[in-house]
């Protein structure tokens, strides 16, 4: 009932804001057609983030579509995110999740490294790393991550007797759903905001590649993640022992021959990554290569047809589309000018300090990260056409925002806030992990990635991101 009540109140008072900006129209530096456009705005990202009367995001995006068509943009501007390049990749990132799903390979991966672990908790909570770098590797997919691994947590704890609500119990589920989510973040096409940034900079006039991407968040990454399983082992210590014959009931676990369908899409996935890390050799972009792979998967029938309509999120993809949008909107309607003026002062007293920029700015996104949790894509949508301003004034690289994104995008202090967290505790239902748990272990992550930060600032300093 609470979460009902905030939802209303949350999406009521924006829609009342909205209202105001268009009716009274406070803005000097905004002429009728944009404050218009920036309470319709605010409307869209009130059904992204609130999601009032179960809303889906895709609403929100056609909500967008019709202010702008209200207030007369062109249709090539308001409609330009389904013209992008990244959406392109991102519709085939669907495509690659749901191989993994329907032919078993995800599954049996994570499979066969629980099989190998020791009979101790500190083996088995690292064993999520590797099976969420293989499975980041395979599809940026986070939805298709956490629907392959948490299920094969749930049984773990099954298996091993754990009490419900106990420390070993949320350890578990904790960190498979981490190691879903995290890993992948460290490269381009390994988390769902990969294609997203990389359309929402292209907007902006700012290029990113595989090797830029990689070069920015690789470090950070692979340190907050070590550390957040390290943490949690500390910090949620279980007096729980493993027995042998639960691990050994786990190794039992029956595993079909392995598929021609699932050789066929093994290949076909590692050659994806394979090539979008080498795309500086042969030239091809990431679209073409993600592309091609979803052909080769109906040309081989790993696919077929009646797997199209399955296979996508087609209610995400309008929603990242009109999302994509929002830069050449902003820039239309004056708002992204009129932004720039805002936010790129409000900087000026830690830009020229890179720790105390990085380190504010970081916690500043980790704390807003309450209120966007529509996957954070709003903020980035918001924040992107205005970074070229930022560097401008302080050079301050664009790949600095993305790395401080990507972390605080990630994270999960609050049950509500992290749409793979929500997720994660459906799948495991009355065995889900508690709010205390959660937050503790949301803590550590933030506690993870500022001490990553403490490495990686040098290491932008020294690439010259920073002036």
């Amino acid at each position: 009932m609470s979460k009902i009540k905030a939802s209303y109140a949350g999406s009521g008072l924006m829609t009342l804001i909205a209202i105001i900006v268009m009716t009274v129209r406070p803005i000097a530096d905004l002429d009728d057609t944009g404050h218009i456009m920036l309470g319709g705005i605010m409307i869209a990202l009130c059904i992204w983030i609130f999601k009032p009367f179960k809303l889906t995001y895709a609403i929100g995006g056609l909500v967008l579509a019709l202010f702008g068509l209200l207030v007369g943009l062109a249709p090539t501007v308001i409609f330009s995110g389904f013209t992008q390049t990244a959406l392109w990749t991102l519709v085939p990132a669907f495509f690659f999740g749901y191989t993994l799903q329907k032919t078993g390979l995800g599954r049996r991966i994570a499979m066969a490294v629980i099989k190998v672990c020791r009979p101790t908790y500190l083996s088995l909570v690292f064993a999520w790393i590797p099976i969420g770098v293989i499975l980041s590797i395979l599809t940026p997919a986070t939805t298709v991550r956490v629907a392959i691994m948490v299920p094969i947590a749930v049984q773990c704890c099954e298996l091993f007797n754990l009490k419900k609500g106990s420390k070993g119990n949320s350890l578990i589920l904790l960190t498979s759903f981490a190691m879903a989510l995290i890993p992948g973040s460290g490269w381009l096409t390994g988390v769902i905001w990969g294609p997203f940034i990389q359309g929402q900079m292209a907007n902006a006039g700012i290029i990113v590649t595989f090797g830029d991407w990689l070069g920015v968040l690789l470090v950070p990454v692979i340190i907050a993640t070590i550390l957040l399983v390290a943490g949690g082992l500390l910090f949620l210590k279980t007096e729980e022992k493993l027995s042998k014959e639960a691990i050994d009931a786990v190794k039992q676990q029956p595993m079909e021959k392995m598929s021609k369908n699932e050789i066929i899409s093994a290949a076909i996935l590692i050659l994806v990554f394979g090539m979008s890390l080498t795309s500086s050799f042969h030239g091809l972009s990431t679209a073409i290569i993600c592309i091609s792979a979803m052909l080769c998967f109906f040309v081989f029938g790993v696919l077929e047809t009646k797997d199209f309509n399955a296979a996508a999120n087609w209610n995400l993809v309008i929603f990242i589309a009109m999302a994509f949008s929002l830069g050449p909107i902003f820039n239309a309607t004056g708002i992204s000018e009129w932004l720039s003026g805002v936010v790129v002062p409000a900087l000026e007293p830690i830009a020229s300090n890179p720790w105390l920029f990085v380190f504010a700015a970081t916690t500043f996104f980790f704390i807003w990260s309450l209120v966007d949790v529509a996957m954070f894509l709003p903020t980035i949508s918001i924040m992107a056409p205005i970074l070229p301003r930022i560097q401008e004034a302080y050079q301050i690289s664009p790949l600095v925002w993305i790395a401080i994104f990507i972390l605080a995008g990630n994270a999960f202090f609050l049950a509500y806030q992290n749409m793979w967290a929500v997720m994660s505790r459906s799948i495991a239902e009355d065995r889900a992990w508690t709010n205390k748990h959660q937050g503790k272990y949301g803590m550590i992550y933030f506690a993870a990635c500022l001490l990553a930060l403490i490495v990686a600032i040098p290491m932008w300093i020294n690439s010259g991101m920073f002036g």
